[in-house]
């Protein structure tokens, strides 16, 4: 079976920062296949990657890099899918020169990108991405959502425990 996301590393050290890339993706039953490649360090392994994923059937490409953060702009400007770029935090800026790389790209070559080390939040929009064409995905991203809801209906139930006056939805559904 072919992997819908391709999961692209910089460096083999950032694997704990993107463990929640893998446990979100198995989380909605998405495919994935993972690669360690360097935009400075393996040009050219970036290239026969970016070269195989259509092959593969590689639906979008999430790209995890720190400090320059040149490897999802490089593969962005290689395949005809969507890449979703995951800047790493570290370095002397801690991650902002990461995100700016990630954000900042040339006309024609779009990145879609998430906030310094915001794994699941990557995994997550290359999960609505796939939803588009996948009804049964798109079930299980809503359920999601609804459960996120209601576990901060629940924790706003603090307001009262503390004595605040709670505003009161203008629907009965929600009694804060």
């Amino acid at each position: 079976m072919s992997p819908d996301v391709g999961v692209v590393l910089g460096s083999a050290s950032d694997l704990d920062k993107v463990r929640p890339v893998f446990e979100t993706l198995e989380e909605f039953g998405i495919s994935y296949d993972v690669a360690v490649v360097s935009a400075h360090r393996t040009p050219d392994l970036v290239e026969k990657y970016a070269r195989s994923v259509s092959d593969r059937g590689v639906k979008v490409v999430i790209a995890a890099a720190g400090l320059a953060a040149a490897l999802p702009g490089a593969l962005a400007a290689l395949v005809d899918v969507p890449v979703v770029g995951l800047p790493l935090g570290g370095g002397p800026v801690m991650g902002v020169d990461a995100l700016l790389s990630v954000t900042d790209m040339p006309p024609g070559v779009p990145v879609a990108g998430v906030g310094i080390d915001s794994a699941k939040n990557a995994a997550l929009l290359a999960a609505r991405i796939l939803a588009v064409h996948d009804t049964g995905l798109r079930t299980r991203l809503e359920v999601f959502r609804k459960k996120m809801a209601s576990q901060t209906r629940e924790k706003a139930a603090v307001i009262k425990e503390k004595g605040l006056p709670a505003w009161q939805a203008p629907d009965a559904e929600w009694s804060g």
